[in-house]
């Protein structure tokens, strides 16, 4: 682990209890502890060892806490700076195994005392975080009456029946309602990773968090691009496909309109044309928008200076490069690595500009 993300004594904690019931699906807890470990190592390289972090504690059915596993299971029965005192920020209740609802109306009626838990909980200002029928044992409580619902279509009329006071949702996959956040499925654990962080640890990291966990592809190529990483299939073969081809491999060099349209073995007249019936835009304007692409992940990643990532991305004058940077991000690109920059500069990272 480097120096800087390993946590101060001091620094603040907010715990997360989770409780496992032999019903459980366990993978939900887990992978959802590797989202918060994530979501710490990204705390530290922001803001070093004094910032805020994120742990956790596993409890069985009877709410205490689970004993240390050794192995692959250690770093989620003995996370590292993880208090055993004090109270909770929030419970992650993850869903259950259950054929159906009766059968999920069995495993809630079993674990009222666990119902019982989350509503004093509740009482005390924590959050709930429910992962698909989990929401059965929150609602349970008795202290969620009126609150926004999310759960997969096929819970949706069983819950009401149960819970008629509750208010379901079924057009987003994460619901975030004050004190309960729920999710329909797994997939949107990610998610809720990047929601309680906003609430815990503020809107900040969350939005580091929102860059590195969600799936981001123009991210993703332009990283590729920076490091010379870049493949161009051969069966990329349309006159718009060889003009983007030679952009995305020529990014730092003058804009020519006939050099490209020589790549794209076009008159410059029809490669118009082309960009614009299909793209609506011309190929300068879709140069420009790659090469914002590729400074965002510069900014982030790196320490160089605004006129270096400039002339990485092509841009001869600094001044014209922050001016294309605010027309195609609205921000300027100091204000952009303020936000999204994923580590504190106290280490140097540099571009190979070669």
């Amino acid at each position: 682990m480097p120096r800087s993300s390993v946590p101060s004594a001091t620094a603040p904690v907010f715990r997360i209890d989770i409780p496992l019931l032999p019903e459980s699906a366990v993978g939900n807890a887990l992978q959802f502890i590797d989202l918060l470990r994530s979501a710490n190592l990204l705390a530290g390289l922001r803001g070093g060892a004094g910032s805020p972090r994120l742990a956790w504690r596993l409890l069985d059915a009877q709410g205490q806490p689970l004993a240390h596993q050794p192995g692959p299971l250690a770093a989620y029965t003995q996370p590292t700076a993880a208090p055993a005192e004090g109270p909770a920020f929030a419970w992650f209740i993850p869903s259950f195994h259950a054929a159906d609802i009766p059968a999920i109306r069995s495993v809630a009626s079993r674990h009222r005392a666990l119902s019982r838990q989350i509503g004093i909980a509740l009482d005390a200002g924590h959050k709930v975080l429910t992962v698909g029928n989990g929401a059965w044992l929150a609602a349970q409580s008795g202290r969620l009456q009126g609150r926004r619902c999310g759960l997969p279509w096929f819970y949706l009329a069983g819950f009401e029946r149960d819970f008629p006071d509750s208010d379901l949702d079924a057009g987003h996959d994460l619901i975030d309602d004050g004190p309960w956040l729920s999710c329909a499925l797994p997939h949107s654990l990610g998610e809720m990773a990047i929601a309680l962080v906003r609430h815990a640890l503020g809107d900040a990291l969350a939005q580091t968090c929102a860059s590195v966990l969600r799936p981001d592809h123009e991210r993703a190529r332009a990283a590729l691009q920076a490091n010379a990483q870049q493949h161009i299939p051969a069966t990329r073969d349309s006159t718009l496909a060889r003009a983007m081809a030679w952009m995305e491999t020529h990014l730092d060099e003058p804009y020519s309109l006939a050099r490209l349209a020589e790549a794209a073995a076009v008159s410059p007249r029809t490669l118009l044309r082309h960009f614009q019936l299909e793209l609506s835009q011309s190929p300068l304007d879709h140069l420009h928008s790659l090469r914002c692409a590729r400074a965002k992940v510069l900014l982030e990643v790196t320490l160089e200076s605004v006129p270096s990532i400039a002339t990485a991305c092509g841009y001869a004058d600094p001044a014209a490069f922050r001016r294309i940077f605010v027309r195609y991000t609205g921000m300027a690109p100091a204000e952009y690595r303020k936000r999204h920059a994923l580590r504190a500069p106290r280490r140097r990272w540099r571009v190979d500009l070669t």
